[in-house]
């Protein structure tokens, strides 16, 4: 049981997170089912974070309100290349020192914070109003990027992980061919359809959406650094999906390359993205900076200009 579990936690890492799968798809069923008759031969080796419990079969019955430990504040917004600049000078103005800043894309999906314990998930809350949000666990165990247990070792003893919930061009499309040949409504847009599977009551429909997640936030004491960047490639290691097209940031022109970059090349991505989050690297430099009563000063989002198309 122990082996087989190991090897099909070290598959799903492969398929879901790394895009690399080393065994076939009948080879990963053909595990999957000795290991679920194992489990039901032998009930004593039940362990609610094996890869057979990733769906349940229970509906969930209702949400239960979460308090935040630490609020999940919303970013300031801005749509000009000008309020970049101002908000880069405003932090070299305040510091009066040297630092970074990480560039990352905004995933446009539902934030979500996963509170992990012992390398154990214990509980996945949405952002909510920021204070309080939904226990969404049941649903979130079938996402399949999403390590139900930590990989590797230098994790904190209590550990959240922030990042989004999304469901892939792919998946929507897919989706939609499947509701129009069905005569049901269409999902507007990759977002909304991920809000609405992420709120169902049966997880076997949300595992069926295929949804996945990036993350993008390491929240612990004892954190392997003291800087946001490599935080978040520790927990690369851990098992999380952390993008791939995070960019440490020196000066304000750098930053204005990446915008420009990605203003182009975000429609090559398998999922839908809205602008660019930029984060001042060092957490001393984070804490130095402080909060207002809605936002970090040490972050702003960019977000993309609307598209506009011709329609009939």
């Amino acid at each position: 049981v122990a082996l087989l579990r190991e090897a099909l936690e070290e598959h799903d890492y492969a398929y879901y997170v790394l895009a690399a799968p080393t065994i076939s798809d009948r080879a990963y069923d053909k595990m999957m089912h000795e290991l679920q008759q194992l489990e039901a031969a032998h009930p004593e080796y039940a362990d609610p974070n094996s890869p057979t419990q990733r769906v349940g079969s229970d509906l969930t019955k209702g949400f239960t309100q979460v308090a935040h430990r630490i609020p999940m504040l919303s970013l300031s917004n801005t749509y000009s290349e000008d309020e970049v600049r101002e908000f880069y000078n405003r932090v070299a103005r305040t510091l009066d020192e040297p630092f970074e800043v990480v560039a990352e894309l905004k995933y446009d999906g539902i934030s979500i914070s996963l509170i992990y314990e012992h390398g154990l998930l214990v509980r996945a809350v949405t952002r909510g109003d920021g204070v309080r949000g939904d226990d969404v666990t049941a649903n979130v165990r079938t996402i399949r990027s999403i390590p139900l247990r930590l990989r590797g070792e230098g994790w904190p003893e209590r550990l959240e992980m922030r990042g989004e919930v999304l469901l892939p061009w792919a998946e929507f499309e897919r989706l939609n061919r499947e509701r129009e040949a069905q005569e049901e409504a269409l999902f507007a847009n990759p977002r909304n359809a991920a809000a609405g599977t992420l709120k169902l009551q049966d997880p076997r429909i949300v595992d069926s959406r295929r949804l996945d997640a990036y993350f993008y936030y390491v929240l612990g004491e004892n954190l392997p650094a003291d800087n946001h960047y490599d935080n978040l490639q520790a927990a690369r290691e851990w098992g999380f999906k952390i993008s791939n097209y995070i960019r440490l940031c020196r000066t304000p022109d750098e930053i204005m390359d990446y915008i420009a970059y990605w203003n182009r090349a975000r429609h090559r991505l398998p999922v839908a993205t809205d602008g660019i989050v930029l984060k001042v690297n060092a957490l001393r430099q984070q804490r130095a900076l402080g909060l207002t009563a809605k936002s970090p000063r040490w972050a702003i989002a960019y977000k993309f200009q609307a598209e506009r198309a011709e329609t009939r």
